[in-house]
């Protein structure tokens, strides 16, 4: 919806309103009328709460906030606790309610969990060999899981040029290319699914037969959601992982995490790499198409909005110092594991 129309339904004075913090935030200061349609607030609920506080959102929740009642109730709903959510719970721990029906990070016990060995360099060899085998394996929909915009769209590029029917989903889209391809994969016209972590939960999609992490997840919550994509509401699911040389500790770490060991997906490597010469003079045409569409530019300038959009906000120390904690948080974990 463009921002007058929905200024006018806002000015209706609905019951319930679902927004982001961020188009709240433009409508408000946008229209002096629109903070006393939330003058009297009853309930706040935050979807996503453990993303929704984190810095990225702080000026976007604080003019949200100021036209809220003080006297509101206030409920986050999270699938995992972040250290958000655990420092808040801290704080308010004599006001607030605590319900936490999710413990740990768990699987269905229908979701079969499989990963496959390979160096990096044949990864795109071997994912065409899954695809070319879903109707054998009766596998009629899969997700595929990259960790970047970069990768998800050339991906996309070289499975077009290796006739592959695919839909790509990532940030770098517009609103009305995401919901396109979603469509298209919904409704079945294209039977797989490219994608970031932005398709990993808040989606509607009630039936995919398979998951593909071709990258790894950093964190083990993320492979949880990933997978949670597939074998929904009883039904069975595949979730397979392409895991190399440089995967191995956060495989580890997730196994140890969901408490469950993944099995090997059976392949035979002389018969995926028949298919390497085919794949790699693909992959050749689908980088010059890349560099050919700006992509790179387009990457370029965006980071630049952002860390333009950060400084003025004034997060961007406040982001580099919570990197610098990651890092030596993790530098401190690697040298505890060599001296054991």
């Amino acid at each position: 919806m463009d921002m007058i129309s929905q200024t006018q339904a806002l000015m209706q004075h609905p019951h319930v309103v679902i927004a982001t913090p961020g188009r709240i935030k433009v409508l408000i200061d946008q229209n002096p009328d629109i903070p006393a349609v939330f003058s009297k607030t009853k309930f706040l609920v935050l979807d996503e709460a453990g993303r929704v506080l984190d810095v990225g959102f702080e000026e976007e929740l604080r003019v949200v906030f100021k036209c809220l009642p003080a006297n509101r109730q206030t409920l986050l709903f999270s699938a995992t606790m972040t250290s958000n959510l655990q420092s808040l719970l801290e704080v308010s721990a004599n006001k607030a309610y605590f319900y936490e029906a999710y413990e740990g990070f768990q699987t269905v016990d229908t979701l079969k969990q499989q990963y496959v060995f390979i160096p990096k360099n044949v990864k795109d060899v071997y994912l065409l060999h899954v695809l070319s085998r879903m109707e054998d394996m009766e596998i009629r929909s899969a997700i595929i899981f990259v960790s970047t915009c970069r990768s998800c769209h050339l991906l996309a590029l070289l499975m077009e040029e290796l006739d592959q029917e695919v839909a790509a989903l990532h940030s770098f889209k517009s609103q009305s290319s995401r919901l396109s391809a979603l469509h298209r994969f919904k409704s079945g016209k294209v039977p797989v699914l490219l994608a970031t972590d932005v398709a990993s939960r808040g989606l509607d999609i009630p039936t995919v037969d398979l998951v593909i992490n071709y990258d790894i997840p950093r964190y083990p919550r993320d492979y949880v959601h990933r997978v949670g994509r597939t074998a929904r509401a009883g039904r069975g699911g595949l979730a397979i992982s392409f895991i190399t040389q440089n995967d191995v500790d956060l495989i580890h770490e997730i196994e140890a995490d969901v408490g469950k060991k993944m099995d090997k997906f059976e392949c035979k490597e002389n018969e995926v790499l028949e298919e390497i010469t085919k794949v790699y003079k693909a992959k050749r045409v689908a980088t010059m198409k890349m560099m050919d569409d700006g992509f790179e530019e387009k990457a370029k300038a965006r980071k630049a909005q952002k860390m333009k959009s950060l400084a003025e906000k004034g997060l961007l120390n406040k982001n580099n110092n919570k990197r610098r904690k990651r890092e030596t948080t993790s530098s401190a974990v690697n040298c505890s594991r060599v001296k054991e």
